[in-house]
């Protein structure tokens, strides 16, 4: 019997998500889409992402969604409603998301006992993830430490030039690129609060998973000005405005740095000389016994010729998919919380598309 998905928020990844539980192949069953436009309420689902029909229309009604009786509710929100993911929790239809929740043990106390009342009393379960945070800083470490004897220090490093992300509310408004270099802060906004705060907590499920015993999670950033101005889509990037912001969130034992997670951050691709050159994209490194590394890159195709924008989304179809093809072992798996570090591997649900 196809579990019953709905889709909650159609953004970049939400629409990724739908597109694969459309296919036939997924073995998924579309009950439902929740969005937050009054231009996409009664929508079809298949008119969201540039298909046909499918007899399946949005609502911005969240109980009429949660009548539905889902297996899931795929949530891709770019911000989190506590009190909504509680409400679904709560209706019996667990839930998968790529919004927060990476490590529930080392949220705020009062949401993390309010979530897993919700589980409890719906008899349901929630798992968090993505891709980074997610797995290349969750699932791929752990994987890879299967191969330790033991372990001194764990990075991963992410390079990225956000110049070809099409979306410049984030890039500029949300994450203050081309604003002034002092105003770049762990605090500076919401946005860039909530977005340490995550990588926060994918350290702690690392440390927490690997027996490290830290005992604190620094959060730290340094912001760099451009030095030419650079027009990206319809916003002008003014030299002397923040062009590349360096975040590192480490934890250590007794001082010493054991989990590190660094993002190297530019726009206008101008890199500062002084930072890290690690290649684009991200790379694990594992320095104990033996010590390893590991480079990770996403791209639309390494045979085809793809569009910048195929290759730039190729990263939304990656994260949409890490939580997607978890909700079969979510479904299955006791109430509460379930974390990258507790449920078994993850794999794709369509794979070479041979049922």
């Amino acid at each position: 019997m196809a579990l019953r998905i709905v889709q909650w928020g159609t953004g970049a990844v939400g629409r990724e998500v739908l597109a694969t539980v459309l296919d036939p192949r997924s073995g998924l069953e579309l009950m439902g889409v929740r969005v937050y436009s009054d231009a996409k309420d009664g929508v079809d689902a298949g008119t969201l992402i540039g298909r046909d029909p499918v007899g399946v229309v949005a609502t911005t009604d969240v109980a009429a969604v949660l009548d539905l009786d889902a297996d899931c509710v795929v949530y891709t929100p770019r911000l989190t409603d506590v009190d909504e993911v509680c409400a679904i929790l709560r209706s019996g239809t667990n839930v998968v998301t790529t919004a927060f929740l990476f490590h529930p043990a080392r949220i705020a106390a009062a949401d993390r006992d309010r979530l897993l009342a919700a589980c409890e009393e719906g008899g349901t379960t929630v798992h968090g993830c993505g891709l980074n945070p997610g797995n290349l800083s969750g699932a791929l470490p752990l994987a890879l430490t299967g191969m330790s004897r033991t372990i001194e220090k764990l990075t991963l490093q992410e390079r990225a030039d956000w110049s070809v992300y099409d979306s410049t509310a984030i890039t500029f408004d949300n994450m203050r690129f081309g604003a002034p270099v002092d105003e770049i802060s762990v605090t500076a906004n919401d946005f860039l609060a909530f977005n340490s705060s995550i990588f926060v907590e994918q350290v702690w499920l690392l440390a927490d998973a690997l027996h490290a015993g830290i005992d604190e999670v620094t959060a730290d950033v340094e912001a760099v000005a451009a030095e030419h101005d650079h027009e990206i889509f319809d916003h002008v990037l003014r030299a002397g405005t923040t062009a590349g912001q360096r975040w590192n969130w480490v934890g250590r034992r007794d001082g010493e740095p054991l989990v590190e997670i660094e993002t190297l951050w530019t726009v206008g691709n101008e890199y500062p000389k002084h930072w890290p050159k690690p290649r684009h994209g991200w790379t694990l490194t594992v320095e104990g016994d033996p010590s390893m590394q590991s480079h990770f890159l996403s791209l639309a195709s390494f045979r085809r010729d793809a569009s910048m924008l195929e290759h730039v989304n190729s990263a939304n179809v990656a994260t949409a998919m890490q939580v997607l093809n978890a909700v079969p072992a979510v479904c299955a798996a006791a109430p509460g919380f379930a974390t990258i570090a507790d449920l078994p591997p993850v794999r794709s649900l369509i794979g070479f598309g041979n049922a």
